[in-house]
């Protein structure tokens, strides 16, 4: 698992249009938004009812929509508001804010608008990396073997550290701290 892998899926052309934006901009956007995305179900994961939780959610989820290229059309952005209200809670806006102060361009609006674009494509591609095309390696297997969906996020997060220029991945996931890992548990 890898970020740029999960990066690289992103139907970037698409979401830019969608948020009236340039794919520059949108691809800035989303390489702050998703480990923002991962890190909160990763903290969320570090508690066994998180980790039940977001266990249950792959389940829920297949990745049908990242093979082959995701159309943003596929995307239920419902479930998608969904699930970053459970990887966030009551953080939210915070973290929005945060996110949106990490990149000029995009505004709060646009962060708001672009996660629930991106938090079905994540656990698509989440439940698709811990399947491994095999369905009964269910995530809630996965989970009780070593460290579980907190040590999977945190490889995905980590593939992705030297990306973004200026201060990177660590510096964006610390000063969201506290944010991540609001959500359900």
């Amino acid at each position: 698992m890898d970020f740029d892998d999960l990066l690289s899926r992103l139907p970037i052309d698409q979401i830019a249009a969608s948020l009236g934006v340039d794919e520059k901009t949108a691809e800035q956007a989303a390489r702050q938004a998703l480990p923002a995305l991962i890190g909160g179900m990763q903290a969320n994961a570090q508690d066994a009812d998180g980790e039940r939780s977001l266990a249950k959610a792959l389940d829920a989820h297949d990745d049908e929509l990242v093979k082959g290229g995701v159309n943003l059309d596929d995307v239920d952005t419902d479930d998608g508001e969904k699930i970053v209200k459970n990887v966030f809670g009551d953080n939210r806006d915070q973290v929005v804010n945060q996110l949106a102060g990490f990149n000029s361009e995009a505004g709060s609006g646009l962060v708001s608008k672009l996660l629930p674009m991106l938090a079905p494509i994540v656990l698509s591609y989440l439940a698709g990396q811990l399947k491994g095309g095999d369905k009964a390696a269910a995530p809630s297997q996965q989970a009780q073997s070593g460290g579980g969906l907190a040590d999977i996020l945190g490889g995905l997060l980590g593939g992705g550290g030297g990306q973004g220029g200026g201060g990177g991945l660590g510096d964006l996931l610390g000063s969201l701290g506290g944010l991540l890992g609001g959500g359900k548990r």
